[in-house]
């Protein structure tokens, strides 16, 4: 990463002339918070497609995706990618990033909303990487789950029962993901952005990194550093976004 003290900087203005930047562009600011309500208005608009049943597996073993909502109309689903056999180091830094942003699922709750982690690979190799990670969301496997609403990585998925029937209410694709990666949005709010290849910047902006490159430090991602034991690693550093 470029110091930032030799690094190209704003323009230094006076306090009444900032003010009269920052509220132009909170005319733009204002225009896509009303667009985002609009889009979410046509996402609770959208129709639902039944999910089979199916059973996962869980802390407590088998369990049918309708046990899931305990009790709940709505459930959330993040939908964590899984490289077979690999270490904990070489697990998905997307999914990572992802779900180290999201800790703690009250608010959820009190819309009567559950919150769950569904992973890919079978649920021994899964659960020692989650107590490793210290995540206190429910994991589930859906190892060897074909059903496409169920099954996959790198995605959110909300549903919803209706009596002993549970729909796909929807999906996201693509950098649809990036609302759970809170991170993402504070970085995007300052002056160097995320220093990303792709970003539009300024001429000279400190932004070599290629995309994604620094989820990962010394061949872990970068929230693995925060956990006990964590030492520096060789890793084949599988990429998955």
């Amino acid at each position: 990463m470029q110091s930032t003290d030799t690094s190209p900087a704003p323009p230094v203005v006076d306090r009444d002339t900032w003010l009269r930047e920052r509220n132009a562009l909170l005319v733009r600011e204002k225009e896509h918070t009303r667009a985002g309500d609009a889009i979410a208005a046509a996402r609770r608009r959208l129709p639902m497609t039944e999910v089979s049943p199916v059973k996962l597996v869980g802390e407590q073993g088998p369990v049918s995706l309708l046990d899931l909502f305990d009790g709940r109309d709505q459930l959330v689903v993040y939908k964590h990618m899984w490289h077979l056999g690999k270490p904990f180091e070489e697990q998905c830094e997307g999914c990572t990033i992802s779900i180290w942003n999201f800790h703690e699922a009250s608010y959820l709750e009190a819309r009567g909303i559950r919150f769950a982690v569904f992973a890919e690979g079978p649920y021994e190799e899964i659960a020692p990487f989650r107590e490793f990670m210290g995540y206190l969301h429910p994991w589930y496997s859906t190892y060897g789950i074909e059903d496409p609403a169920v099954a996959g990585g790198g995605f959110i998925a909300c549903y919803l029962r209706r009596g002993d029937r549970v729909f796909l209410t929807y999906e996201t694709t693509g950098r649809g993901v990036e609302a759970i990666m809170g991170s993402l949005q504070l970085l995007d709010m300052t002056a160097y952005g995320r220093q990303e290849a792709w970003e539009d910047s300024p001429d000279g902006w400190p932004q070599a990194d290629p995309t994604y490159s620094w989820w990962r430090k010394d061949g872990r991602p970068v929230a693995q550093w925060t956990r006990p034991g964590a030492t520096p690693v060789q890793s084949d550093q599988h990429h998955c976004h």
